[in-house]
Protein backbone atom coordinates (compact mmCIF):
# COMPACT_ATOMS: atom_id res chain seq x y z
CA UNK A 1 0.00 0.00 0.00
CA UNK A 2 1.03 3.58 -0.66
CA UNK A 3 0.13 6.51 1.54
CA UNK A 4 0.87 10.15 0.75
CA UNK A 5 0.92 12.68 3.56
CA UNK A 6 1.07 16.42 2.87
CA UNK A 7 2.12 19.18 5.23
CA UNK A 8 3.11 22.84 5.16
CA UNK A 9 -0.14 24.53 4.24
CA UNK A 10 -1.43 27.59 6.04
CA UNK A 11 -2.48 31.21 5.79
CA UNK A 12 -0.16 33.68 4.06
CA UNK A 13 -0.45 37.20 2.73
CA UNK A 14 -0.32 37.96 -1.00
CA UNK A 15 3.28 37.96 -2.17
CA UNK A 16 4.32 35.57 0.56
CA UNK A 17 5.76 32.07 0.34
CA UNK A 18 4.98 28.56 1.51
CA UNK A 19 6.77 25.25 1.14
CA UNK A 20 4.62 22.13 0.95
CA UNK A 21 6.01 18.71 1.77
CA UNK A 22 4.86 15.23 0.85
CA UNK A 23 6.05 11.92 2.27
CA UNK A 24 5.20 8.61 0.59
CA UNK A 25 5.13 5.34 2.48
CA UNK A 26 6.46 3.27 -0.40
CA UNK A 27 7.44 3.07 -4.04
CA UNK A 28 5.36 0.42 -5.81
CA UNK A 29 6.43 1.44 -9.33
CA UNK A 30 9.80 1.03 -10.97
CA UNK A 31 9.12 4.26 -12.84
CA UNK A 32 6.88 6.93 -11.39
CA UNK A 33 6.17 10.60 -11.08
CA UNK A 34 5.12 12.56 -8.04
CA UNK A 35 3.52 15.95 -7.97
CA UNK A 36 0.72 18.24 -6.93
CA UNK A 37 -2.85 18.99 -7.88
CA UNK A 38 -5.06 21.63 -6.32
CA UNK A 39 -8.75 22.39 -6.00
CA UNK A 40 -10.16 25.81 -5.26
CA UNK A 41 -13.74 26.32 -4.03
CA UNK A 42 -16.18 25.94 -6.91
CA UNK A 43 -13.49 24.81 -9.35
CA UNK A 44 -12.26 21.53 -10.78
CA UNK A 45 -9.10 19.90 -9.57
CA UNK A 46 -6.17 21.05 -11.67
CA UNK A 47 -2.60 19.99 -12.25
CA UNK A 48 0.07 22.15 -10.64
CA UNK A 49 3.47 20.48 -10.95
CA UNK A 50 5.16 17.09 -11.31
CA UNK A 51 8.61 15.52 -11.15
CA UNK A 52 9.55 12.27 -12.88
CA UNK A 53 11.59 9.29 -11.73
CA UNK A 54 14.64 10.91 -13.33
CA UNK A 55 13.85 14.36 -11.91
CA UNK A 56 12.45 15.99 -15.03
CA UNK A 57 9.87 18.59 -14.02
CA UNK A 58 6.61 19.83 -15.48
CA UNK A 59 4.52 22.84 -14.46
CA UNK A 60 1.13 24.28 -15.17
CA UNK A 61 1.26 27.69 -16.81
CA UNK A 62 -0.10 29.26 -13.63
CA UNK A 63 2.83 27.85 -11.64
CA UNK A 64 5.72 28.59 -13.99
CA UNK A 65 8.15 31.13 -12.62
CA UNK A 66 6.65 31.06 -9.13
CA UNK A 67 6.54 27.44 -7.98
CA UNK A 68 9.38 24.92 -7.83
CA UNK A 69 8.96 21.18 -7.35
CA UNK A 70 11.84 19.10 -6.05
CA UNK A 71 12.70 15.79 -4.42
CA UNK A 72 14.14 15.53 -0.96
CA UNK A 73 17.10 13.51 0.22
CA UNK A 74 14.81 10.97 1.85
CA UNK A 75 13.27 8.34 -0.38
CA UNK A 76 9.84 9.19 -1.79
CA UNK A 77 9.69 12.77 -0.60
CA UNK A 78 8.71 15.77 -2.69
CA UNK A 79 8.38 19.49 -2.04
CA UNK A 80 6.58 22.40 -3.63
CA UNK A 81 8.15 25.79 -2.99
CA UNK A 82 5.54 28.46 -3.69
CA UNK A 83 6.65 32.07 -4.03
CA UNK A 84 4.83 35.27 -4.95
CA UNK A 85 1.55 33.76 -3.86
CA UNK A 86 -1.69 35.26 -5.13
CA UNK A 87 -5.23 35.05 -3.75
CA UNK A 88 -6.14 32.82 -6.71
CA UNK A 89 -3.65 30.25 -5.41
CA UNK A 90 -6.01 29.57 -2.51
CA UNK A 91 -6.94 25.89 -2.69
CA UNK A 92 -6.53 22.49 -1.16
CA UNK A 93 -3.27 21.07 -2.46
CA UNK A 94 -2.99 17.32 -3.00
CA UNK A 95 0.17 15.27 -3.30
CA UNK A 96 -0.13 12.58 -6.00
CA UNK A 97 1.81 9.66 -7.44
CA UNK A 98 1.45 7.99 -10.84
CA UNK A 99 3.21 5.00 -12.36
CA UNK A 100 4.60 6.59 -15.50
CA UNK A 101 7.86 7.26 -17.33
CA UNK A 102 6.70 10.77 -18.20
CA UNK A 103 7.31 13.94 -16.22
CA UNK A 104 3.67 15.00 -16.30
CA UNK A 105 0.84 13.42 -14.30
CA UNK A 106 -2.44 12.71 -16.08
CA UNK A 107 -4.03 9.94 -14.04
CA UNK A 108 -2.78 9.80 -10.45
CA UNK A 109 -2.76 6.34 -8.90
CA UNK A 110 -2.55 7.65 -5.34
CA UNK A 111 -3.77 10.81 -3.63
CA UNK A 112 -2.95 12.39 -0.32
CA UNK A 113 -5.58 13.88 1.97
CA UNK A 114 -4.72 17.45 1.02
CA UNK A 115 -3.42 20.51 2.80
CA UNK A 116 -5.15 23.90 2.81
CA UNK A 117 -3.37 26.93 1.39
CA UNK A 118 -5.06 30.28 1.92
CA UNK A 119 -3.64 33.48 0.45
CA UNK A 120 -5.37 36.51 1.92
CA UNK A 121 -4.63 39.83 3.57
Amino acid sequence: QVQLVESGGGLVQPGGSLKLSCAASGRPFSRYAMGWFRQAPGKEREFVAAISWIDITDYADSAKGRFTISRGNAENTVFLQMNSLKPEDTAVYYCVMEGTRAATIRRPDYWGQGTQVTVSS
